[in-house]
């Protein structure tokens, strides 16, 4: 993975103001594999920032069209100072889990693909798109989820395309950040 300054990524993002209310919400986006939740975890690590792994709340491996509408759920809740709400999603048992709450914060991350959907931008800071090549990506992948992720890449990868078709994210993503080895 390329060298990510994480104190430059965090002056950057301080320069924006909050849109959803007084939390500053930063988008991680980009294809599976790409490095979005390793960068979102060096980003918080350095800022102090919430994170909200949208795996946590995607609705199984065909939910991706689902979870914008979730997250912005989230955020209605956020922008007036209340704690977002969200269904965990329970992967072995192929449903809804647990509640999941997301509080207001002064910074906060979402990673993952679907972050910086047009549903979801009026409350983003910042979209960040995270890419790298269709072979190492999918090396990543399988190598972080294995056996289990093995069997629905290919769904996974037709909702992605179709996805960013629609929604354009990476055109209006403010920094592109390639992670390619």
């Amino acid at each position: 993975m390329n060298r990510i300054r994480y104190d430059e990524l965090a002056t950057l993002i301080a320069r924006r103001q909050p849109a959803c209310g007084s939390t500053t919400v930063i988008a991680v986006d980009g294809p599976s594999g790409s490095g979005k939740t390793g960068l979102s975890n060096g980003l918080a690590a350095v800022t102090g920032a919430a994170i909200l792994h949208l795996e946590d709340i995607y609705p199984g491996w065909t939910g991706l069209a689902a979870t914008p509408p979730l997250v912005r759920g989230v955020l209605d809740q956020i922008a007036v100072g209340e704690p977002g709400l969200v269904h965990r999603w329970d992967w072995e048992a192929g449903q809804d889990g647990p509640l999941l709450r997301v509080l207001p914060a002064p910074l906060l991350i979402l990673d993952g693909v679907g972050s910086g959907a047009a549903i979801i931008r009026p409350y983003l800071s910042h979209v960040l798109w995270v890419d790298a090549p269709l072979e190492v990506r999918k090396r990543r992948a399988l190598a972080r989820d294995g056996d289990v992720y093995a069997e629905f890449w290919d769904t996974w990868a037709a909702q992605e395309a179709e996805h960013f078709a629609v929604e354009q994210t990476r055109i209006h993503a403010d920094l592109l950040i390639d992670t390619g080895d």
